[in-house]
């Protein structure tokens, strides 16, 4: 189970205890803002593309939305998101649980977080299971992710701190 996977890559930095776990399902930005108890902004969805042979993941705002033209000017191709069954091939997660974090080795996935989430002082992404999250700060985020970078690819989130 996916979860686990996450939960034994978690304990590396002694953060496996801070999975959170829900009787409710939290597969989508609004179930998981209210099994959280945050606005849907801070919830951290993870989005899978197709790039080249492999695929990127933009982790972001639960608010936030690709733009397609600043997707193609940093990725130089067209946004093209997974199908539910590529995305479990090359993360390991399910759509739902799809994360960060515990991904194959392989060098296909690559990592990217979106400036969407840095007005936020904790953020919530998912943890391996449609039923899962962890608070993270950005920088944790970040770093747990290894992220290639902060990108900006994002529309309709931008406005003041909420």
């Amino acid at each position: 189970m996916a979860i686990e996977k996450v939960r034994a890559y978690f304990a590396q930095f002694g953060k496996e205890k801070d999975i959170l776990e829900f009787q409710e399902s939290s597969a989508t930005v609004e179930l998981a803002a209210h099994a959280v108890g945050v606005i849907p902004a801070r919830i951290a969805k993870t989005l899978s593309f197709k790039v080249e042979e492999g695929c990127v993941l933009i982790v972001a705002a639960g608010d936030a939305k690709v733009d397609n033209q600043k997707f193609k000017a940093f990725f130089h191709t067209k946004a093209k998101m997974l199908t539910p069954a590529e995305a479990l091939e090359f993360t390991g997660h399910a759509v739902g649980g799809v994360c960060p974090f515990a991904l194959p080795e392989d060098g296909r996935v690559k990592v990217y977080t979106d400036r969407s989430l840095q007005r936020f002082a904790t953020v919530f992404p998912a943890a391996g299971s449609g039923n899962s999250a962890i608070e993270l700060s950005c920088d944790e985020l970040f770093r747990y992710s290894n992220s290639l970078g902060w990108i900006d690819v994002c529309k309709g989130w931008e406005g003041p701190e909420t």
